[in-house]
């Protein structure tokens, strides 16, 4: 069974930064793709960056230029590090592991960004 517990959410003022973190276990994390999503109240869950198991990275528009997707094989953990933040960033994240055709999800870090 494969858990994901994520770590680092906090309360932070616009332009700050936070660091999330993902710890990953039960499965060989070197060939997961890893996820960051979001989730607003009252907006739907949303891609936010992924890194394959090759390191091929992706990220919404609307994060580009200022979140950083990045794993530690070793560690079994993969970051998220968000800078110059926005109030519109603020939402639950979810880490996701997705292996074949199945996306295991973290319990949720709460992000909120004052203005």
């Amino acid at each position: 069974q494969v858990q994901l517990v994520e770590s680092g959410g906090d309360l932070v003022q616009a332009g700050g930064s936070l660091r999330l973190s993902c710890a990953a276990s039960g499965s060989i994390f070197s060939l997961n793709h890893m996820g960051w999503y979001r989730q607003a109240i009252g907006k739907q869950r949303e891609l936010v960056a992924r890194i394959t198991s090759g390191g091929v990275i992706y990220y919404t528009d609307a994060v580009k230029g200022r979140f950083d997707i990045s794993r530690d094989n070793a560690k079994n953990t993969v970051y998220l590090q968000m800078n110059s933040l926005k109030p519109e960033d603020t939402a639950v994240y979810y880490c996701a592991a997705t292996i074949g055709a199945i996306n295991y999800w973290g319990q949720g870090t709460q992000v909120t960004v004052s203005s």
